[in-house]
């Protein structure tokens, strides 16, 4: 079988594109950079539509990722990739088989989120990426793909959730918003499989995460120490971090920039967000990674824990 997949210069792309290969497919990947491994075919997702001739399943895992402040460029950019690059995409494949990656990030932030079904509502979010990831998998339910929604994707070569935490500690002290929650967390080795089973599983929306979900405090903990870096949680009270990210949302207003803090960075971290998984384990996925066993392989001797 030859696999599509976009984005695989990426750090979820670049691990679905491996498996593929190590499964024994035959692998194109398609994006500005090559990917890790197959044919590179060229595709700028904002600007044109992909070749995908001679292509039997595709794997969509391109996206614009971040937190951009609302009317900049940068949030017009992530539109144009993220649901404009979405529709270029399902012209093109024209009837094959596409797997979608979306995000826990669609579902309504408002509702309550201890067990999120596929069936929570989607509105109300408090970011462009929420709102472009809605809008895209929203094209693509509609022209019948399977849509994965992973939660906090991490393992090596992550580029975006673990420098963002390790950014924030600050003299050996991390303060986190609101007290302990519960959290679901997505291995990419998790989401991976998901990815390359999915063709096989009736068109819908499936949630994609590890088997159970994990204490917030003592996750972040775990991660920091594996990596080397001693800190101490501090829990920051919630109307106190709510109001900071709404200043620094204002602030980057003014300058178009990124903010520092956002209310979608203090959702992600201070709410209860469970992943429910009967949908995906009916169709016969089960998880088989975990984040103790990504802890363990950076504990692994020889192995540096920022290698990727």
């Amino acid at each position: 079988m030859r696999v599509a997949v976009t984005g695989a210069s990426g750090f979820c792309g670049g691990h679905v594109a491996r498996a593929a290969a190590a499964a024994g497919s035959s692998v194109v990947c398609l994006g500005r950079r090559p990917g890790p491994l197959g044919e590179h075919r060229f595709w700028d997702a904002a600007s044109a539509g992909p070749d995908l001739s001679g292509v039997d399943v595709v794997v969509h895992c391109a996206a614009a990722v971040g937190d951009p402040a609302p009317g900049s460029r940068a949030e017009a950019a992530m539109r144009a990739v993220n649901v404009d690059g979405t529709a270029r995409l399902l012209r093109a494949a024209a009837g094959r088989p596409v797997v979608w990656v979306s995000s826990a990030s669609v579902y309504d932030p408002r509702r309550d989120r201890a067990l999120v079904t596929e069936d929570h509502p989607r509105a109300h979010h408090l970011n462009a990426y929420g709102r472009t990831k809605a809008e895209g998998e929203a094209l693509a339910l509609a022209a019948g793909a399977v849509v994965l929604r992973p939660r906090a994707v991490y393992g090596p070569g992550d580029t975006q959730l673990l420098p963002r935490l390790l950014s924030r500690v600050r003299a050996g002290t991390l303060f986190l918003p609101g007290p302990d929650v519960r959290l679901s967390l997505t291995a990419v080795e998790n989401l991976a499989d998901a990815c390359l089973a999915a063709p096989a599983w009736a068109p819908g929306a499936y949630n994609v995460a590890d088997a159970v979900p994990y204490g917030r405090d003592a996750a972040v903990t775990a991660v920091l120490r594996a990596h080397g870096v001693r800190a101490r949680i501090r829990h920051l009270p919630l109307p106190l971090a709510a109001a900071a990210a709404r200043t620094a949302e204002t602030a980057a207003r003014l300058t178009g920039s990124e903010p520092a803090l956002s209310r979608y960075a203090v959702d992600q971290l201070a709410h209860p967000v469970v992943l429910d998984l009967t949908r995906s384990r009916t169709q016969g996925w089960t998880p088989g990674s975990s984040l103790e066993d990504y802890l363990a392989d950076l504990r692994a001797p020889g192995l540096s824990p920022r290698s990727g």
